[in-house]
């Protein structure tokens, strides 16, 4: 199936758009075939409870049973050899519609079932599909760090690891927010700061998502 790519932000040429393309490049040039989809285009909710996935018998095979514009995008990631997903990051969370694909995604493959003989819970799934999350944000890296944002978006990344078998994660900070910051009542960030961070640190953070790319599409997974 190959690579699928997911943009979970509203803008489709902007910082994670931008890594994620570059990102999407890495894995086409690994000899990956990629998909890249912007979710805000889709109309969909999050998780409904309906516990069709959790019946006894179910016949869902992991895959969300609520039949809207979402259902065969997590049809293609469960087919995938690898996925893509990326938001910016509002108020300490990524996007609601980051949040809503994810409970479709991950809870039809969790389980409640009790692994007797390794401990913890049982996987659903007998096979990895690595998963590659991009998050941006306006504020610096101190300033996520001071108000524990990692902490925060890591338990998505370590909720992928558990039920798809690998996840892994990139962190662009400090990033531009406007294209010209004059026409918008701000004064807490310093444009000239936000254009040096976009000349110096952004190429790397484009370096880090092309890599990904590559190191997903290939199965060559990041050692913690």
């Amino acid at each position: 199936m190959g690579i699928v790519i997911l943009n979970a932000g509203p803008r489709k040429n902007f910082n994670t758009a931008k890594l994620l393309k570059e990102a999407q490049r890495g894995a086409a040039e690994s000899g990956a075939e990629t998909e890249y989809i912007n979710l805000y285009d889709y109309n969909f909710k999050g998780c409904l409870s309906c516990f069709a996935c959790k019946r006894k018998g179910a016949t869902t095979n992991g895959l969300c049973a609520i039949k809207d514009d979402l259902r065969p995008i997590l049809e293609k990631c469960l087919n995938a050899d690898g996925v893509i997903i990326g938001s910016p990051v509002y108020f300490s969370y990524p996007t609601g519609v980051f949040r809503s694909f994810l409970e479709r995604f991950l809870f039809p493959c969790h389980t409640y079932l009790v692994d007797k003989e390794n401990g913890g819970l049982k996987r659903y799934l007998n096979k990895t599909i690595p998963v590659g999350v991009i998050f941006t944000m306006n504020c610096p890296k101190e300033w996520m760090e001071q108000y524990n944002y990692h902490v925060i978006l890591e338990d998505n990344v370590k909720s992928l690891n558990h039920v798809f078998g690998y996840a892994e994660s990139i962190y662009s900070c400090d990033t531009y927010q406007f294209t010209d910051y004059s026409k918008y009542d701000i004064d807490l960030f310093d444009e000239t700061h936000k254009a040096q961070v976009r000349e110096t640190q952004f190429p790397k953070d484009m370096q880090s998502a092309y890599d990904m790319g590559k190191r997903i599409s290939k199965g060559e997974y990041k050692k913690s």
